[in-house]
């Protein structure tokens, strides 16, 4: 495994990268994020666990969809059964590390919402985590927007260290706690690349919506906002699922048995 440096700019290419991956099979790509959706909103539907469970299956459900971009590119099929591919592919010691980095994800999440709680006295934390519901008191006594804005910081470094863990532990077999170190260190080589990539992606998302919102207004079609937001959000969901796996490609050399495929450049 040979961990690369890259210039600010990659983080241009791996955005627009991962548009030409979802162009190479947007029908495809996009069942496996409604599959991904569905299913996920099936297991939140267990008592106790329910919460918790659809954060613990992120990493391996991650690396599924990292092959699937992987075929993609090289031409082959893509099914939705392919999401789980990270439990099944790679032998049961992978599963179970899978499973482990998983749990140490729930954790640092639920984390990052009790850093939010320092703000807001746990709106934030109670709505997403636990569950509950948010009253009209909670709102009025809380700051939302500072709430937010720990939240972030305190998820940054989560996202650094389980951004490549799983697909290391799966592709480069390398022990979890090794690969959250090896994630967060191509991560900070390439923070400069990884704030333009975000700052990108921020900007299109907020953009996009900002305008369209515009556009409802002026025409009084604000009963229909959400009918017609809501796909244009699964598409751009579903192109930033497909550039993770271009940002790989710019922070690692490719295993030895990992076809090269042909790819837009700067």
């Amino acid at each position: 495994m040979q961990l690369i440096e890259v210039k600010a700019q990659a983080g241009y290419l791996w955005f627009r990268q991962g548009i030409w991956l979802f162009r190479r099979n947007p029908l495809a790509f996009m069942m496996m994020f409604f599959t991904y959706i569905f299913a996920m909103l099936l297991v939140s539907l267990i008592p106790i666990v329910g919460d918790f469970l659809p954060l613990v299956c992120i990493p391996g459900i991650s690396v599924g969809f990292m092959a699937a971009c992987r075929d993609a590119i090289l031409g082959k099929p893509v099914y939705p059964l392919a999401l789980i591919g990270g439990f099944r592919s790679y032998g049961p010691t992978v599963a179970r590390q899978l499973l482990v980095l998983g749990v140490g994800y729930a954790a640092a999440i639920i984390l990052a919402f009790g850093v939010s709680a320092l703000a807001d006295g746990g709106v934030l934390f109670n709505l997403m985590v636990i569950g509950g519901t948010i009253t009209p008191d909670m709102l009025a006594n809380g700051n939302e927007s500072l709430a937010v804005i720990l939240l972030i910081v305190a998820y940054i470094p989560v996202a650094m260290l389980f951004w490549f863990a799983p697909v290391l532990i799966a592709w480069h077999d390398v022990a979890p706690h090794k690969a959250l170190f090896f994630s967060w260190m191509a991560c900070w080589r390439n923070r400069s690349a990884f704030a333009l990539y975000g700052l990108i992606w921020a900007a299109l998302a907020i953009g996009t919506s900002f305008v369209l919102t515009l556009i409802f207004q002026a025409f009084s079609m604000g009963d229909a906002a959400i009918t017609i937001l809501m796909p244009i959000s699964i598409v751009f969901s579903t192109m930033l699922y497909c550039s993770f796996y271009a940002t790989y490609r710019g922070c690692f050399a490719l295993p030895a048995a990992t076809p090269e495929p042909v790819e837009p450049t700067l």
